[in-house]
């Protein structure tokens, strides 16, 4: 029997969902700051406002599904899309926000090339993620084995099947013209739905970054879209002024000179 499937929006509300929210929002805010431009979309998770730091005239959130009851501090929906079919035309957004789309998605590989086809040339793309290789992604994958021999319970993370950490992104981002700009790491406590012991537990998200970075359970990976361009140069010569009328040497005929030598007669240049 596999194991029973919670909805990811009520997960949030746990406290390791709560805890990883936090410090999503946290870096997010950070990120997003500096980037400029008119247009900026963030893909699901109203619970995340990933934008609201974003000083972009047309900011707008994209959900593809009804959204239950949401605490007063989500973000509004503004459209209905889904992440693999985007109703906007290419090279027309300038940040692209994706908290957690590509774990929830049918198609992971068409969301995300669906992303680079809306960005702008250097335009950004920002996605939040569970790194598999964690506290947190080594309890999911032991829970889905259990799931496998008919244990019952629920995943630790539900809807989720499958991570992608950063450095597998990099090399699909790669083949997208899309180069990984930066990478942070956090929550690095343990995979606990009990509040106090992440309380106490708390020690770890200071000694983390410098004892074991890359075991963090959640990052927020930024990347820029770079398309190569091309300039026409005028040829130098185009440019060169003519040079002036110049006498050149003509080869010169010499008389010949008439050799008698017997009955015949021979002509030789001088």
């Amino acid at each position: 029997m596999s194991a029973k499937i919670i909805s990811f929006d009520g997960w949030l509300q746990s406290p390791p969902g709560r805890y990883l929210l936090q410090w999503e929002q946290e870096r997010c805010d950070e990120l997003v700051a500096d980037i400029f431009g008119y247009h900026a979309l963030q893909l699901g998770l109203p619970q995340l406002q990933g934008l609201r730091a974003n000083r972009m005239q047309q900011r707008w959130l994209a959900v593809n599904a009804p959204l239950p009851e949401l605490p007063e501090e989500a973000a509004r929906a503004a459209l209905w899309a889904d992440a693999v079919q985007l109703p906007f035309g290419p090279a027309s957004l300038d940040l692209v926000l994706m908290p957690h789309t590509l774990e929830l998605s049918v198609s992971p590989h068409a969301a995300l090339r669906e992303a680079a086809r809306v960005l702008v040339p250097e335009g950004r793309l920002v996605i939040c993620g569970v790194n598999p290789w964690s506290l947190w992604g080594l309890r999911q994958r032991r829970m889905q084995w259990y799931a496998r021999l008919g244990a019952r319970g629920p995943l630790f993370i539900p809807q989720a099947e499958e991570f992608f950490s950063p450095w597998r992104l990099r090399d699909w981002l790669r083949l997208l013209d899309l180069e990984m700009e930066s990478v942070s790491l956090g929550c690095f406590g343990p995979a606990s739905r009990n509040a106090l012991w992440l309380d106490r537990m708390g020690w770890m998200d200071r000694v983390g970054p410098h004892g074991w970075p890359v075991l963090g359970a959640g990052y927020v990976l930024v990347a820029v879209k770079r398309v190569l361009g091309m300039r026409l140069l005028e040829p130098a010569w185009r440019n060169r002024r003519a040079a002036r009328g110049a006498a050149l040497p003509v080869a010169r005929r010499e008389p010949a000179e008439t050799v008698r030598m017997g009955t015949k007669q021979w002509s030789k240049r001088v």
